[in-house]
């Protein structure tokens, strides 16, 4: 079977405020969708996706931090993950969101995490998560849960950036 791309919601729309509810069991159907969104991210181009994102109620994200391109790719599918520890020392990336197009600000989250998930087979597994990393899978989660980027920036500035967004999809839509 072939990954295919699929459209990416753009902010506002009201499935990326939806809390995604647990993938209760993981089947093919799934494992294509993760594939389709890796398709998906590779192409945007983004090193994280989660699936409200693409329109679906699920908890699943994908991510792939490696930015060099001599170095070989690392995809991660993630299943119902969630954060099992986080460190107190905090970090500050300039974040940016494939729902919310050349739109970046600075966000600051813990800069070290555990991440508990389940892999493509129904597998639990646990990593530690740091840098980059960290903070992206952090976003990730963060869309499972119906929360943006933008809901950590102060009022004004995210009232601006909504207007923004409103107005990039009226041009879509005349396009």
């Amino acid at each position: 079977m072939i990954a295919m791309k699929r459209p990416i919601l753009i902010h506002p729309d009201p499935r990326l405020k939806k809390v995604c509810p647990p993938v209760a069991d993981i089947s093919d159907e799934l494992r294509a969708l993760a594939d389709d969104m890796l398709e998906t991210m590779y192409d945007a181009p983004g090193i994280g996706l989660a699936a409200p994102q693409v329109g679906v109620l699920d908890r699943l994200i994908v991510l792939d931090c490696v930015k060099d391109e001599a170095a070989p790719a690392q995809p991660m599918v993630m299943f119902n993950p969630e954060v099992l520890a986080v460190s107190d020392e905090l970090n500050v990336y300039e974040e940016g969101c494939l729902s919310i197009p050349d739109q970046y600000a600075e966000v600051e989250r813990p800069r070290e995490v555990r991440i508990g998930w389940l892999d493509r087979d129904g597998n639990p597994q646990e990593q530690d998560f740091d840098g980059l990393w960290a903070t992206c899978v952090q976003h990730e989660i963060d869309h499972l849960n119906g929360k943006l980027f933008i809901d950590y920036l102060k009022p004004l500035r995210r009232q601006m950036i909504t207007r923004k967004m409103q107005k990039l999809k009226r041009e879509k839509a005349r396009a």
